[in-house]
């Protein structure tokens, strides 16, 4: 799979203490939960064209260790991920999600 970005040129998160706090109010999603998705496999990115009006954006399908299934909508800045809402995956997040877990196995039974 294509990234819509350089992932080897991520050094880590940077956190906008207003988004921690709407995403745990809002959604029940921690830091460490929606930092826990980009370490886990699989993952599904995507451009999220509807809010790159001012700067680049993107999604992700994923989850935690405890395999809570979230998307999460982010950027880049400064090579660093910034997180800007999190929440559960829904209905079609989900059902794109579970195929894509299953693809994922597959071929890791291939190795």
């Amino acid at each position: 799979m294509r990234l819509p970005f350089d992932i080897s040129k991520i050094e880590g998160f940077d956190w906008d203490e207003g988004n921690i706090e709407k995403n745990k109010i809002k959604h029940n999603v921690s830091k460490k939960e929606s930092e826990e998705v980009f370490l886990n496999e699989p993952l599904r990115f995507f451009d999220d064209e509807v809010h790159s009006k001012k700067e680049k954006r993107y999604g992700v399908l994923g989850k935690t260790n405890k395999r809570r299934r979230l998307v999460i909508f982010f950027t880049i800045r400064k090579n660093k991920i910034r997180v800007i809402s999190v929440r559960n995956q829904g209905k079609q997040d989900r059902k794109i999600y579970e195929e894509i877990e299953r693809q994922f196995k597959q071929e890791s039974e291939v190795k």
